[in-house]
């Protein structure tokens, strides 16, 4: 019998969101089920440091977690690290604690204010306040995850490339041309990254990010093979490709 295997898309500091999404795995899983989030930890949502804090306490605690890096965690390590603000390949305009990208949500989950102050003094806040800790567990977070025939990965990977030569900023950033790709590849991929409605499967991709970033709800979703199905109070709801819409 195939280990189910469960995961979680972007959080973006929901940590309340975070503590339903768990609830609904333990229930279905127990509580040494293996999960995979999908990074995107931090930012948009009120409580990024909340959920650092809870998924670094779980691994602390020996759980069977996975925690990918997603783009919006390494804007966090670029700017405390290189003071670098402006490293969005969307929106190069604008510094990381901008409304849109929403670092400044993270940085008041620290207690760091943003609005109307210079660049370097919300810099020197940040890494006076940001334990380190933290900062090393963003930092180290690994990029992809393989399971048999399936692979976990932030925003997705660049087809026909092999996994070895896949490149970081394509693991965290990519869009196109994976999102148009039509054929198989060598695993059913599973990401975030392009916020979605609710949840869809594709066929050769299952995007899970259906926009807790933006205040829609965190759907978890378990894995057997490569069957799909999303967590519900109510119980599992099948997720495959040949519905009407793809989703549930």
């Amino acid at each position: 019998m195939t280990r189910p295997i469960y995961a979680i898309p972007d959080i973006h500091g929901q940590d309340a969101m975070l503590d339903h999404a768990l609830a609904l795995i333990k229930a279905d899983g127990g509580a040494k089920a293996r999960v995979v989030f999908l990074g995107d930890l931090v930012d948009r949502g009120p409580d990024s440091r909340g959920v650092i804090e809870r998924l670094l306490n779980g691994l602390e605690q020996g759980r069977d977690w996975i925690v990918l890096k997603g783009n919006h965690d390494d804007y966090v390590s670029r700017f405390l690290d290189h003071g670098d603000a402006y490293g969005s390949k969307g929106h190069p305009d604008l510094p990381w604690f901008a409304e849109r990208l929403g670092g400044g949500a993270t940085l008041a989950s620290y207690g760091v204010e943003t609005k109307g102050r210079d660049l370097a003094d919300i810099l020197k806040d940040a890494r006076a306040a940001i334990p380190q800790a933290h900062r090393d567990f963003l930092a180290r977070r690994p990029l992809y995850h393989q399971d048999n025939a399936l692979l976990f990965v932030h925003a997705g990977i660049r087809p026909g490339v092999p996994l070895a030569d896949q490149t970081a900023q394509d693991m965290m950033w990519i869009r196109e041309p994976f999102l148009s790709h039509p054929n198989p590849h060598p695993w059913l991929v599973v990401h975030g990254h392009t916020a979605l409605d609710a949840p869809r499967h594709y066929g050769n991709r299952v995007n899970l990010d259906g926009g807790a970033g933006w205040g829609r709800p965190l759907r978890p979703a378990v894995f057997e093979g490569q069957d799909c199905w999303l967590l519900t109070e109510t119980g599992r709801v099948a997720l495959g490709p040949h519905s009407p819409t793809g989703t549930v």
